[in-house]
């Protein structure tokens, strides 16, 4: 029976993706620290600490298959850590004597941590995949839509006309920064680890550099310049742009959910057969997965503060912080790998109501373009004498529930500038678009 919305037959691919659930299993983990393991050997084979032979049958037995898990899970919770069991039974596994060469000058840590730098590696190519897609998505309602008028929202109130692609290409601009942002932090974060007891390699005397060099090799990682066992920023980087990338979801998403309001219908998530339904009301289209990129978005929030707070380590080897990682890393990437699913599905369908939209625009009879009649005014009567003219025509129009037009036009200080078909002209919502088209089209090239 499952504890948590991941592991959850019901919930699993909500919260997550199969292909994220594999990154941080227990297969997943176990399967990178025998590679670590296998690799370290060949590193060292390769320098001429550990015979040829002893390496290549290390590498040769260092796959899951050779491990009993049941004995590995009592062991575990006896020492605290799996590497210890892990490593008695690799050299358990391996004949003859190369069994006394694994694990050579190394400590838990640095299996630990480069094994979960592994898993990192293929966490952030996943994420990649995934906001390429979400941003093609963008891409292409900001196109179809970059002209289509709708309200633009403040405070929750109709403030002044945009379009929909407008809102599209903002949605789009955050995702592009994350890709950007995946760049530039892979060679701060995708970096091995090995120090050996406390850091200094001493354990190897001076061949210590040689080998983490070779190591990193065989792994494909980058070098250190210094053990980071208790500098942990590179970890919490990462988790930090999983916060970033879920926010930018979440923000999306909230959108998306208000647009899907009864009282709004801008827009809304695809149409599946019961999808969104209620129990009880048969009109229910409930925004199910905006709801579910906002849950994870908060969880992945919560756990960059967890992963701060590690990063507050006693030493050179620390006193619980390191557990609190094993929680909050995987979660937060099975968190973001669900958010992106959920956004690449909701994004790719999402149903836009243009005709509501133009409904909404006109609602207010006017008065969402009341800024376009000002601006207009200010060239000849001064900008705060129009502001104060037309806010006193706005009031006028929402209290008796009159067109601003008409206000307007019966106003000897407007009309004596403005005829009845220049105000229509001002008032035309697709007139006071500003620069929403050439900006659309300005963030699509970038």
């Amino acid at each position: 029976m499952s504890s948590t919305v991941f592991d959850s037959v019901l919930y699993r691919d909500m919260f997550g993706t199969a292909e994220m659930r594999a990154v941080f299993s227990d297969a997943g983990f176990l399967a990178r620290c025998l590679e670590v393991e296998a690799a370290l050997a060949r590193a060292q084979a390769g320098l001429g600490m550990i015979p040829a032979a002893a390496a290549r049958e290390i590498s040769a037995k260092a796959h899951p298959g050779i491990l009993d898990l049941e004995r590995l899970q009592r062991e575990t919770e006896v020492v605290g850590y799996p590497i210890l069991p892990l490593v008695r039974q690799l050299a358990a596994a391996c004949t003859g004597d190369a069994g006394r060469y694994v694990h050579w000058g190394a400590t838990t840590q640095d299996i630990m941590d480069s094994a979960l730098v592994l898993q990192l590696r293929t966490a952030l190519e996943l994420v990649e995949s995934e906001l390429a897609a979400v941003s093609l998505a963008l891409e292409a309602l900001a196109r179809r839509y970059r002209d289509t008028p709708m309200a633009g929202r403040t405070h929750l109130q109709q403030a002044l006309p945009i379009t929909f692609g407008f809102k599209a290409a903002v949605w789009r601009a955050p995702i592009e920064r994350h890709r950007e942002r995946l760049a530039q932090l892979r060679p701060r974060v995708l970096v091995g680890q090995f120090g050996g007891a406390a850091g200094t390699l001493a354990s190897l005397g001076d061949q210590g550099l040689a080998v983490r060099a070779a190591l990193m090799r065989e792994l494909d990682l980058a070098e250190p310049a210094i053990t980071w066992h208790v500098a942990r920023d590179g970890l919490a980087e990462a988790v930090l742009f999983a916060g970033l990338v879920t926010g930018s979801l979440a923000k999306i998403a909230t959108d998306v959910m208000l647009m899907m309001a009864t009282e709004l219908g801008e827009a809304f998530e695809p149409f599946e057969h019961g999808r969104g339904g209620s129990s009880t009301m048969p009109q229910k289209r409930n925004p199910i997965s905006s709801e579910l990129i906002v849950a994870c978005a908060k969880l992945v929030r919560q756990h960059g503060a967890l992963m701060l707070d590690a990063m507050v380590q006693d030493f050179e080897r620390a006193t619980g912080p390191w557990h609190a990682e094993w929680i909050a890393l995987p979660e937060s990437f099975l968190a973001t790998a669900g958010a992106l699913r959920q956004a690449k599905l909701m994004l790719a369908g999402l149903t836009v109501d243009t005709a509501r939209m133009a409904q909404n625009l006109g609602m207010t009879s006017g008065l969402i373009v009341a800024e376009a009649v000002m601006m207009g005014l200010a060239p000849k009567l001064g900008r705060q004498a129009a502001h104060d003219i037309v806010y006193d025509a706005c009031r006028a129009a929402a209290e008796g529930s009159r067109p601003l037009i008409d206000v307007l036009a019966g106003n000897p200080q407007v009309s004596a500038h403005f005829g009845r078909v220049e105000l229509e002209r001002l008032l035309d919502p697709r007139n006071y678009l500003g620069s929403a088209g050439a900006m659309v089209d300005r963030s699509l090239k970038s």
